[in-house]
């Protein structure tokens, strides 16, 4: 049974993406031949038109607890899931790639005027409409409030396009001052990385093997 979780990895993919993302199979490549098997929900729920963070959470939540794995992996909008899903899940290390920490107001900030909104789903490869309550959901959540009772690594590139990396690195400081991040939780920065880090495959690959192995 320890065999079994150790090669087990819950991947909680961004906002207007999917499991078929190009970081989940970068990732597939690098670590399956090491016996390692990505698990990566469908959080476009209950649709992408009617996205609810409550809904994306319970998602993840139930797949960690059926897969009890070596470690929760998060990228972009998927990391603010794997906090707030750790919180009835803990004790597993996270990976926090992109994530999107201190993001708040800037939800709604440069949203166009309408309900339903359209937004470029990269999966879909158009622009789908999603309701204008979602965004307003994600300004009010506070999943990044607190760090999670488990390790965590947060790997973020210095050149981050959607999300500014001083937003992410105030709240990891936070963190630090509040004392409550658990022993060997580690602030990575990437100085030539993007959003996307798929250029980065091979650190994001070893930061989640060395989180799943201990």
């Amino acid at each position: 049974m320890e065999a079994t979780r150790l090669r087990s990895v819950v991947y909680l993919h961004g906002f207007a993406s999917s499991p078929r993302g190009r970081k989940v199979a970068a990732l597939k490549e690098k670590l399956g031949p090491e016996g390692f098997e990505i698990i990566a929900p469908d959080l476009n729920v209950p649709s992408f038109g009617e996205l609810s963070f409550e809904a994306m959470t319970k998602a993840a939540s139930q797949e960690i607890d059926r897969t009890r794995p070596a470690v929760i992996v998060g990228s972009s909008l998927g990391a603010l899931v794997a906090l707030e899903a750790s919180r009835r899940s803990r004790g597993i290390p996270l990976v926090l790639i992109a994530p999107a920490l201190g993001f708040g107001s800037r939800w709604i900030e440069k949203l166009a005027p309408g309900d339903p909104v359209k937004i470029f789903h990269f999966d879909k490869e158009q622009e789908l409409p999603i309701h204008r309550r979602f965004f307003e959901e994600m300004a009010a959540a506070n999943a990044d409030r607190n760090p999670p009772e488990a390790p965590v690594t947060v790997i973020m590139g210095a050149h981050d396009e959607s999300v500014p990396y001083e937003l992410v690195q105030n709240v990891w400081k936070s963190w630090e001052v509040g004392g409550a991040l658990v022993p060997g939780s580690r602030f990575i920065t990437v100085p030539d990385g993007d959003h996307g880090l798929v250029e980065n495959v091979s650190l994001l690959a070893d930061e989640i093997r060395s989180a799943a192995l201990g």
